[in-house]
C-alpha cells in the first residue's frame, strides 16, 4: 500500500527535529531599546560590571547599537542595545520581565551597585519558602535585573518572560529551537509556575525563564524589548523546525532563511506563540561579521 502524503512527511519532519536537537546552538544575545546610550553603558559597567565589548553608529539607519556582557561574544551571552535617535521614551509592556546576573555575593554586588548610583528595588535576602539569596536592581529605563547568588560560567545567566500557556510555550521552545527543559516549578503562594529551558546546565549557560500567572491569558509587549537572538549552524534547517512547531502550536515565521543584504550574515524570524520574537543566525557568519 502507498503511503499517504502525510505518513511519507513523518520521517522527513522526525529527521529535522531529530538534527535540531543536535545541532551546536547558543543563546547569543538578547537586544532592546534605550534612552541614553551612554548612560545605559555606564550603569552596566560601573553598577553591574559588565564590559563594552563593542559599538557601531548606523548614521544611515539612524541608531547607535553597543554590545556589552561579562566575556567574549563568542562564548557569552551578551545584551544588545539599541539607541534610535531623537526617540525618548519606550513601553516597556508588561510581558517582559528580567534579566538574570549570577553572582557569588549578591549582597556584596548590591551594596556596590547602590554606591555607584545605581537603584536596588529588592533589598538581598532568601527567596520566600527557600534558601537562594536574591536581589533585584533597576537601569534607568525601568528594565529589571534579577540579582541570583550562585557560582556560574555565564553571569547574563537568563531572560525572563511571561506567557499565556506554559505547557504549549515549553513544547515549542523543545520543538523550535530544539531547548531542553532544564527547571519546571508551581508557587502557588506567588500563584505562578516558572520552567527554564536552555543548551546546557542552568550553571554553565543562559537559560530562557518562562512564567505562567493564573488566569493570565495575555501581556502587553510595549516597543522596549525586542527579541533574542540564537546561534546555529544551519538556518535553513532550523527554520524547518521552526515551521514545524509554529503548524502545531501557533507562532509565525517573519524573515525565511536567507542572507542578509550587503554582508555574510544568514538569517531567520519568527514569533512563538504568544508574540516573542526569536532571530536565529549563522553561527560562522555572526564571528565574520564582528571582525
Amino acid at each position: 500500500m502507498m503511503a499517504t502524503g502525510s505518513e511519507a512527511a513523518k520521517p522527513a519532519e522526525a529527521a529535522v527535529l531529530e538534527w535540531n536537537k543536535q545541532d551546536n546552538k547558543r543563546m547569543l544575545h538578547a537586544v532592546y531599546r534605550v534612552r541614553d546610550l551612554d548612560r545605559t553603558i555606564k550603569c552596566y559597567t560601573e553598577c553591574f560590571g559588565m564590559k563594552l565589548l563593542r559599538k557601531r553608529d548606523v548614521p544611515d539607519e539612524k541608531y547607535t547599537n553597543a554590545f556589552l556582557g561579562f566575556g567574549p561574544e563568542d562564548t557569552h551571552f551578551v545584551l544588545e542595545l539599541t539607541y534610535n535617535y531623537g526617540v525618548d521614551k519606550y513601553d516597556i509592556g508588561e510581558g517582559f520581565g528580567h534579566f538574570g546576573i549570577a553572582n557569588d555575593d549578591v549582597y556584596k554586588l548590591a551594596e556596590d551597585i547602590k554606591s555607584k548610583g545605581g537603584k536596588i528595588t529588592r533589598e538581598p535576602g532568601p527567596v520566600k519558602g527557600g534558601s537562594t539569596v536574591i536581589a533585584f536592581a533597576q537601569d534607568p529605563d525601568g528594565y529589571r535585573f534579577a540579582l541570583i547568588q550562585r557560582a556560574t560560567r555565564e553571569p547574563l545567566c537568563q531572560v525572563m518572560l511571561r506567557v499565556a500557556d506554559l505547557e504549549r510555550s515549553i513544547k515549542f521552545y523543545e520543538k523550535a529551537l530544539g531547548m531542553k527543559l532544564l527547571f519546571k516549578k508551581d508557587v502557588p503562594e506567588y500563584t505562578h509556575t516558572i520552567a527554564k529551558l536552555g543548551y546546557d546546565d542552568e550553571d554553565k549557560t543562559t537559560a530562557l525563564e518562562l512564567i505562567y500567572n493564573y488566569g493570565v491569558t495575555a501581556y502587553s509587549k510595549g516597543n522596549a524589548y525586542a527579541q533574542v537572538a540564537i546561534g546555529t549552524n544551519d538556518v535553513y534547517k532550523s527554520a524547518q523546525a521552526v515551521d514545524l512547531a509554529t503548524k502545531e502550536l501557533g507562532g509565525k515565521i517573519l524573515r525565511q532563511p536567507g542572507t542578509l543584504p550587503g554582508i555574510n550574515t544568514k538569517i531567520t524570524s519568527f514569533v512563538d506563540p504568544d508574540g516573542w520574537k526569536v532571530v536565529c543566525l549563522s553561527v560562522c557568519a555572526v564571528l565574520l561579521t564582528r571582525n
